[in-house]
């Protein structure tokens, strides 16, 4: 009885583990916070991501997705980070270069850590979860709209390849009952 009620309190604290990406707060880029709460019942992808990178044109792929599925309910989340050592000095450059070189207007964190051990707290959980780490700039990470995590991708997965969109429309489908 001791094992069978470990496995199901170990499933039941899978299942609550999952939905945990949902309760985390970014720095905005514009200043204050982006609460990934606030798109609870949404798909959200989240993208690691940095200005002078050799994958730095998936901005454009970015936008477009977002463009594209946004009315549906899609969030894309850009997430600067420097782990790489690939990205601008400051929040304010970070946001003037994808504005003026992309017309990104999807939401940005401020640049942020995603890797190793003071990676933020949605990455280390994802980690924890999947195993999935980023490795590069522009790694993706799917959330569904119940806040389990649907799907990662590395950098080289373009943001509008059928892999990636199949999934949002997955997901899409089934938030709209399909």
């Amino acid at each position: 009885m001791k094992k069978l009620t470990a496995v199901i309190f170990g499933v039941m604290l899978a299942g609550t583990a999952l939905a945990a990406p949902r309760d985390h707060q970014f720095a905005n880029i514009d200043g204050g916070t982006l609460e990934m709460a606030d798109w609870a019942g949404q798909p959200v992808l989240v993208v690691n991501t940095a200005s002078q990178c050799g994958f730095t044109g998936q901005y454009a792929g970015l936008q477009e997705l977002y463009d594209t599925y946004r009315d549906q309910g899609l969030v894309v989340f850009a997430v600067p980070s420097d782990d790489f050592n690939q990205e601008l000095g400051s929040a304010e450059e970070v946001k003037e270069f994808c504005e003026m070189n992309y017309g990104l207007d999807m939401p940005m964190a401020d640049i942020t850590r995603v890797k190793g051990r003071k990676a933020h707290p949605f990455y280390k959980e994802v980690r924890a979860e999947t195993g999935f780490s980023p490795r590069w700039n522009f790694n993706k990470v799917l959330v569904a709209p119940d806040g389990s995590i649907a799907e990662t991708w590395g950098a080289r997965t373009e943001p509008m390849s059928s892999e990636v969109t199949d999934a949002v429309d997955r997901l899409l489908d089934h938030t709209a009952g399909g």
